[in-house]
Order: C-alpha cells, then sequence, then structure tokens
C-alpha cells in the first residue's frame, strides 16, 4: 500500500510539473510567439535575410513598401522614397523605429491560434500607416538641403500626419554603407533630442501662470541684459518694459531667466515632468526618447535652462504632444502610427492655464510672426534659436498648432527660428489643410 501511494505521489508530482510546465509555454508562447515567428530563420517568411510578405501603405492608400521573394519593391516616386524613409524603413533594417521593422509581427500576419497561415488566419499582412505620403514630401522639400526634422499629429485623434528627417536617402538605391551621413538612420522625431532654444518658454510659462500670484501685474524692464549671480543673460537687442505678452511675444531671454530663477529649479523641474518633456511615449509599441533636464542648484544655470539652454534635452514628439494639449485645453491624444489604432489621452494642464497660453502663442503670430505669412491658418506658434555650440550656427525651431494640428519643425544649424523654421511648417500645414 506504501509503495502504491509513493507512486501516485510520484505520478501526481509529475502531473504537476506537466502543467506547469504547460502553463509556462503556453504563456510564452502568448507573450512572444509573434517575436519567434518573426524571426529571421523562418524561409517561408523571409528570403536571403529579407521580408518577403507584407506591404505597407500611407493613409490614403498609396503604396509605400512591397515585400515580396523578388524583394522589396519601394513607391515609384523618388521623393517619396526618401520623404519617407524614416517611416517605412531600408533594406538592411538599420531603422528599428520603421514599419519593417517596429511592425514586422502585423506583416508577418502572426495569429495566436493559427500562426502565420494567413489562409486560416484571414487577416491582412498590410500596414496601413496614418501619414500622408505628400505631407512627408512637401516637408521633405521644404526642409531642402537642410537637416532636421518636421512632425504633425491630429491631437484629436492621435494620428500622425507628417514625420520626415534629414538626412535621408533612396531606399531603393544601393548604398555604400561607408558614405551614409551620420543620422540617416534615425528617425528624429521618435528617437533624439535637442536643445530645445526659446521653444521651453512655454514650459517656463505654465510654470509661472499656475505659480506666480503676481504675474497679472506683473512686468519686466529688459535693457538687453539681465546679471545672476554675477553673470550676464543678454537678448538680441533692448526689449524695455513688457507684460507677460510682450515677454513672449519678444522671447525675452532675460525676462524668462530671471522667471525661472524667481519660480526655482524644484518647481522647473516638476513642470517638464508635468508636462510630459520626461517621459517616453508608446507609439504603436515604438518607444520614444525621453527628454533630460537640469536644474541646477545655481542661479545662472536654473536661468539658462530656463530659456531653453543649459542642459535642456527636449524629445521632438513630445514637445508637439505639449502643443497639441495647449490646443486641446490641457488635454490631448497620444500619438500612433497605424491607421485605425486606439490611443489614450495625455492631461498635462489645467484648461484655464492652456488658454491662457494659446491666446499667447497666438498674440506671438499676430504681433510678431505674421498672420499674413500663414494665410488661412490662425496658427498659435513659438519659434525657437537654440544655441549648440561655438562656431556652429544655432538649431531653428517652431512649435505650435493649427486648428486639429500640432506640429514641431527644426532646421538644424539654420538659425533664427521664425525666419527658417517657420516656413517650413507653413508650407507642410498648408499642404495638410488644402488636402482635407
Amino acid at each position: 500500500m506504501k509503495k502504491l501511494e509513493k507512486r501516485a505521489v510520484l505520478c501526481l508530482t509529475l502531473a504537476a510539473v506537466l502543467v506547469i510546465g504547460l502553463g509556462l509555454f503556453v504563456f510564452r508562447l502568448e507573450a512572444n510567439g509573434s517575436k519567434w515567428a518573426s524571426f529571421y530563420a523562418n524561409k517561408h517568411i523571409y528570403t536571403d535575410g529579407q521580408l518577403a510578405v507584407g506591404a505597407v501603405y500611407d493613409r490614403n492608400g498609396t503604396l509605400l513598401l512591397n515585400n515580396s521573394e523578388e524583394g522589396a519593391r519601394y513607391n515609384e516616386d523618388a521623393d517619396v522614397r526618401k520623404a519617407t524613409l524614416h517611416v517605412v524603413g531600408d533594406k538592411g533594417y538599420n531603422i528599428v523605429t520603421a514599419a519593417n521593422n517596429a511592425f514586422r509581427s502585423k506583416m508577418v500576419g502572426y495569429n495566436f491560434v493559427t500562426g502565420t497561415n494567413p489562409i486560416l488566419t484571414g487577416a491582412s499582412r498590410n500596414v496601413k500607416l496614418t501619414i500622408d505620403a505628400d505631407a512627408n514630401v512637401e516637408a521633405y522639400k521644404a526642409l531642402g538641403s537642410r537637416n532636421g526634422f518636421v512632425g504633425v499629429y491630429n491631437w484629436k485623434t492621435g494620428e500622425i500626419v507628417c514625420l520626415v528627417s534629414k538626412p535621408t536617402l533612396d531606399p531603393a538605391s544601393s548604398v555604400n554603407s561607408a558614405s551614409v551621413q551620420s543620422g540617416t538612420y534615425i528617425n528624429k522625431v521618435f528617437s533624439a533630442t535637442f536643445t530645445p532654444g526659446s521653444t521651453f518658454k512655454l514650459v517656463t510659462t505654465a510654470a509661472a501662470i499656475e505659480n506666480k500670484d503676481d504675474l497679472d501685474a506683473w512686468t519686466f524692464k529688459c535693457t538687453g541684459s539681465h546679471v545672476i549671480d554675477g553673470e550676464k543673460i543678454t537678448c538680441p537687442k533692448v526689449h524695455g518694459t513688457m507684460d507677460i505678452y510682450g515677454v513672449l511675444s519678444n522671447s525675452c531671454n532675460c525676462a524668462y531667466a530671471a522667471l525661472a530663477v524667481e519660480l526655482g529649479g524644484d518647481i522647473m523641474s516638476e513642470y517638464t515632468e508635468k508636462l510630459g518633456l520626461t517621459s517616453s511615449y508608446d507609439v504603436n509599441g515604438i518607444k520614444t526618447a525621453a527628454g533630460s533636464f537640469n536644474f541646477d542648484t545655481y542661479n545662472i544655470n536654473i536661468g539658462w535652462a530656463g530659456i531653453g539652454q543649459f542642459e535642456d534635452q527636449v524629445n521632438p514628439l513630445s514637445m508637439m504632444v505639449y502643443m497639441g494639449a495647449l490646443a486641446g485645453g490641457g488635454k490631448a491624444s497620444e500619438p500612433c502610427l497605424i491607421k485605425g489604432s486606439r490611443t489614450g489621452t495625455v492631461s498635462l494642464l489645467n484648461d484655464e492655464t492652456a488658454a491662457r497660453i494659446k491666446d499667447m502663442m497666438r498674440n506671438n503670430v499676430k504681433s510678431n510672426y505674421g498672420d499674413s505669412n500663414y494665410p488661412g491658418l490662425e496658427l498659435h506658434a513659438k519659434s525657437g534659436t537654440a544655441e549648440v555650440g561655438r562656431g556652429k550656427a544655432p538649431h531653428s525651431w517652431f512649435c505650435g498648432f493649427s486648428g486639429e494640428y500640432a506640429f514641431a519643425v527644426c532646421v538644424e544649424n539654420g538659425g533664427y527660428g521664425a525666419q527658417v523654421a517657420g516656413p517650413v511648417a507653413n508650407k507642410v500645414l498648408q499642404q495638410i489643410v488644402a488636402s482635407q
């Protein structure tokens, strides 16, 4: 009887181990099945290391990439190919955030029950993106020979309409890796961070509105320089006496440095986090870069950080979402890149603060940038000229929104923001609005 009991215990133990093992396998299959199915060794999916199934389309049904056993076939238009490189991907899979990398399991057509058999699953191996190829081409042409990025998204729906980075290349052409320009394989809107320059003053403005009780009556007299801890922060010219509207419209370094020091490093640090600038967004599984800021204990460094310099580094997509939240009463949809995908909503600031900054940004355009330069857009914007090192021209920024479209544009080493990046933003927004 004891021997029978021991055998029964052993059988039950083995059965328990089998059930646990089976459960663990099913769990791992559910969690990692799409990665296993997309592995390069699966010859019915890959040919000579190249994905042989799936296609990528833009929001209007324009074919951007078709994978087949004969190889990758891109759009016939070279400008479309170059303008959408960072969204679609190259033959060498060098761009990790591109569709043929990030959305590989969807292009493979994996299903937990039937695997990768599209006949059984009935699943489409096509990926329809939210971008508009024509808008991308417009951005590509507007940047010209200059490096930089253009990002535009619908803050109501979350759909990214334009996503362009330069330098770029033609993915359909043979590429000598030794001649590829540095940064070519980086989607800058997703994966890079930049010194924001004066666009960051919109962060300092939000902090001041919510923490400086006398802001409505506050004025600042700009003499062209402001001394903090014995060191000077300067403006390009003397601005005179201004209220908060004038301070933002004139993008006065002296005033904003003084505001940042008065608010203090803790509050400034709190607002970079509160406004999503230190967070990473998830765009259909693609993780974006997170910004970083250092509000040093030294007042002079807090002053420089408050005007978007010092060690400030912002991710373009995070800045774009902040622009969307300003347009949306403090809230905006999280960005997405796959058409029809659901997104959540981020709440970055209260509606009264958003409304006030929105009004100030509209004033920027009317009193400084010129409404006639952006016909029909009723633009709300802030420019930025970001110093990036001695001997180098500053980066030119332009951020804001028009209607339901929020944007972030940067021309690297381009010079003054409104003069250089502003026209790029205008051309892209005009194209998007005209296509509606």
